[in-house]
């Protein structure tokens, strides 16, 4: 597991920004369990702990500049 900043990648960072409102809403019109808390650790939770453990362990720019 990492322990140090995350790589940019401004294409990741621009898709995270331009994916908006309209298509989450969408998505959550169609499927109701759709970005609430804790459906990552149903779906597949192994992924889910993993995921968790990164995002503590790591930073990014963002974060030195706060």
């Amino acid at each position: 597991m990492k322990y140090r900043m995350r790589k940019p990648s401004i294409k990741k960072s621009i898709s995270a920004r331009t994916t908006g409102r309209i298509k989450r809403a969408a998505k959550r019109a169609i499927n109701p369990m759709y970005g609430k808390k804790g459906m990552g650790y149903i779906r597949d939770p192994k992924r889910a702990v993993r995921n968790a453990v990164y995002k503590r362990t790591t930073f990014g720019i963002g974060d030195l500049f706060k």
